[in-house]
């Protein structure tokens, strides 16, 4: 990857947590995502299952329910970054509107049907440490609650 791109990749990351503090800071699980069209986000989101008593708000499906309505054409020019590997939920969402690249801070602690979206999409893991810790550390504070949403 060349520095720009990379440059490019790290500043929306950056924007996926923050999204994925302000969720811990609500008594959810740190987990946060953003769409990104060309060079503007254009949706944002973190996982509030726990804040809104919801089965499927994890972060990527609350990015997109906060994008609002776009046509496919939209969709189809979109990035999505997200602090964590998205799960088959989130990655049926991100294929069914065929966005085609896929960020994400890191598979560690969650790995998603990588191998399956991987022919559909282009999926580029930063593999970045503050996600890891992020995670790790909730994971160590909440392990019940991150039982609860990874369907343990």
């Amino acid at each position: 990857m060349n520095t720009q791109v990379k440059t490019r990749y790290l500043k929306f990351m950056s924007e996926a947590v923050k999204e994925a503090r302000k969720g811990l800071k609500e008594g959810g699980i740190p987990i946060g995502a953003v769409l990104v069209k060309g060079d503007k986000i254009i949706g944002r989101g973190h996982n509030r299952r726990v804040q809104k008593k919801s089965a499927i708000l994890h972060a990527e499906m609350d990015c997109l329910e906060n994008a609002g309505r776009l046509k496919a054409a939209d969709y189809e020019k979109c990035a999505i970054f997200s602090t964590l590997s998205p799960c088959p939920m989130c990655t049926g969402a991100i294929l069914l509107y065929k966005i085609p690249v896929v960020v994400i801070g890191e598979n560690k602690t969650f790995k998603g049907p990588e191998s399956y979206s991987k022919k559909f999409i282009k999926l580029v893991n930063l593999d970045l440490p503050e996600c890891k810790k992020l995670m790790a550390d909730f994971i160590k504070a909440r392990p019940e609650l991150w039982n609860e949403d990874i369907g343990v």
